[in-house]
């Protein structure tokens, strides 16, 4: 018997409805407009409340397949920098007719009047808002430059030593003013105040919130932005003694960004004289035991040079005997497992890119990348993380938990693959339920489950999950899978479950949390971009209990009840699913990570398409 189509089913019902308004009774097969919305005149035991497919529908009104559809996943933008405008600051509504000092400031209103210096929106109205309400000159006197603008100038010049573009906020010393007439000298000191005002808000506002926007990165970014007051700065550098201490005084203090700040001054000052000794490894080198490869005799110099005096110890004899053979031998089989082992890989002794990562490490170059780009990605997040929250690092594939701000859990996890990346963004956990339904997610049920119903409409019945259309439970076998039916699937709580036993939700846009999950052995691979978004915890019910402030014994009762159940945690507080290839450990060491997502080299080309747009009005 052929599947009808949804179609076909509401036409077949509309013609008994109204059929049935001329007989009294109605044929056994057919069913009425109201029944078919109301589940059918029968239920079958087996799927209670789930709506029969109706019979006897013509192969002439079967729809053509719909072409598969996708839900497509959000993609990185060309970077659209900040637009800029000219400064306009107001002449003098009449004649100057003043003497001394009220005269010489009319003038040099006058003159900022006629220059034309360019900031974006928020710069613009700030510099607009102290000149146009009669602010006192800072940057400039009858003679030259003052002091405050030298200070000010050495702060914005040593903007890379936290992680900026000194590029980005420099000024052009007038030249020459000795030879000017005085029209001309006014006019170049000018354009020297509103350029280094407009280039010191530029430089607060950047090093509180960042460069760039990073919605305009991809949509994988979910920020908003954070709103730096600007109006009292002009005012408050006017005023004060020491204008460099003032513009450190604003970059960010957090023990994160200090720990970062450290590590770039380490690094920039080693990249001064990096070693030229450094062992080469190919980065594609793969061998495995028993092998022959040209490239061994570099992964043992590198054992050498990157383990511990303990490994070489234990592995004495194999160092001091490797001769340069480029067969894998059992020998030195078993001293790569030991290094694996000690550098936190699976010892399988299999050489392969994590392993390999291990021994070349980053050039410094490279680190010197991944800390600026962290910084700018921690200046997103607001100033102080807090004394409780979880972060999620995709980057490293962990979750930390912190209460009190010390780490207390850190735990592996398994993040969105780079087609399914996890977003990065902040949000309040709420609530932890358990035993879930695992909702399936659009994209999943169009990208993924259609292909398989078209093929076989009962394949969702044989899995065991539940379909709702139009909010009434039906079979899947009685949808026509060919006109892409918008549906609601579910599975519900048990072992082969998706969510495991439990997810901690913090309710948002995207649909990411945290869950358990059957899927263990993804925790003992080193790349765990595994999922199709969200976080899966190693530990869940360890997690579980930090966030209700509760023990793994309650969390363990309350799952073997069996009851899907959801419990709101005591206090919300903050999660930070984040992205960084650099990132402190709980000691303030800075670990570096690989870039998974590409979103560290989309990052760098926003940074110079920043410094390209404002490079444009300096």
């Amino acid at each position: 018997m052929q599947k009808p189509t949804f179609q076909g089913a509401i036409l077949a019902a509309l013609l008994t409805t109204t059929a049935s308004f001329a007989a009294s009774a109605t044929p056994a097969h057919a069913i009425t407009l109201l029944e078919f919305l109301r589940g059918g005149p029968g239920n079958s035991p087996s799927h209670k409340n789930e709506v029969p497919p109706p019979e006897n529908i013509p192969a002439s009104q079967l729809a053509d397949p719909e072409p598969l559809p996708k839900v497509a996943s959000p993609r990185y933008y060309t970077y659209k920098p900040d637009s800029e405008r000219a400064i306009a600051v107001k002449a003098p509504d009449t004649p100057i007719l003043a003497f001394g000092d009220a005269r010489d400031a009319a003038e040099n209103r006058l003159a900022m009047s006629k220059v034309k210096v360019e900031a974006t929106d928020d710069v613009a109205k700030a510099v607009e808002q102290y000149y146009n309400n009669k602010g006192a000159l800072i940057w400039v006197n009858d003679s030259g430059i003052t002091d405050q603008a030298k200070s000010a100038m050495a702060a914005l010049a040593s903007a890379d030593t936290v992680g900026l573009e000194p590029a980005d906020y420099a000024v052009t010393v007038p030249q020459g003013l000795d030879t000017m007439d005085s029209d001309a000298k006014r006019q170049a000191l000018m354009a020297f105040e509103l350029s280094l005002s407009a280039k010191v808000l530029t430089y607060v506002q950047d090093t509180v919130r960042g460069r760039l926007d990073p919605n305009r990165i991809s949509g994988y970014y979910d920020f908003k932005r954070k709103v730096v007051d600007l109006a009292p700065v002009l005012d408050i550098v006017r005023m004060s003694p020491d204008v460099e201490a003032y513009l450190r005084s604003r970059d960010p203090s957090n023990p994160q960004f200090v720990a970062l700040k450290n590590e770039l001054a380490r690094l920039m000052a080693e990249d001064k004289q990096q070693q030229a000794d450094v062992v080469k490894v190919p980065e594609n080198t793969f061998i495995r035991p028993g092998q022959t490869s040209p490239d061994l005799p570099s992964v043992i110099a590198a054992i050498k040079a990157y383990s511990s005096d303990s490994l070489k110890v234990d592995h004495v004899q194999a160092l001091t005997g490797y001769s340069g053979d480029q067969t894998y031998s059992p020998d030195l089989v078993q001293l790569v497992s030991d290094y694996q082992k000690e550098k936190g890989l699976k010892p399988d002794g299999v050489i392969g890119p994590a392993t390999i990562r291990t021994m070349t490490g980053h050039s410094d170059a490279e680190k010197i990348q991944k800390v600026i780009v962290a910084m700018e990605e921690l200046r997103w997040l607001p100033a102080n993380l807090g004394p409780r929250y979880v972060l999620i690092n995709a980057a490293a594939f962990h979750a930390y938990y912190y209460d009190d701000s010390q780490q207390k859990l850190a735990m592996k996890v398994v993040v969105g693959a780079p087609q399914h990346q996890t977003y990065f963004f902040q949000n309040m956990i709420q609530t932890v339920e358990f035993n879930p339904y695992w909702g399936v997610p659009r994209s999943i049920i169009v990208n993924e489950f259609l292909p398989k119903l078209r093929r076989d409409p009962s394949y969702l019945d044989k899995q065991g999950y539940q379909v709702s259309y139009h909010g009434r439970r039906v079979s899947s076998a009685s949808l026509n899978w060919n006109t892409n039916p918008d549906v609601d699937v579910r599975q519900p709580p048990g072992s082969d479950n998706a969510l495991g036993d439990l997810k901690i939700l913090f309710p948002n846009s995207h649909a990411i949390y945290m869950h358990d999950t059957p899927a263990k052995s993804f925790f003992k691979r080193d790349m765990r971009a595994l999922s199709h978004g969200c976080v899966r915890l190693s530990e869940p019910r360890v997690m579980a209990a930090a966030v209700m402030n509760t023990s793994v014994d309650d969390i363990n009762q309350e799952i073997a009840t069996g009851q899907n159940r959801a419990v709101q945690v005591p206090q919300k507080f903050p999660v930070y699913i984040a992205y960084f290839t650099a990132w402190p450990d709980k000691d303030g060491v800075v670990q570096y990570y690989n870039d998974i997502y590409g979103r560290d080299d989309a990052t760098t080309k926003a940074f110079i398409a920043t410094s390209t747009a404002r490079g444009a009005h300096i």
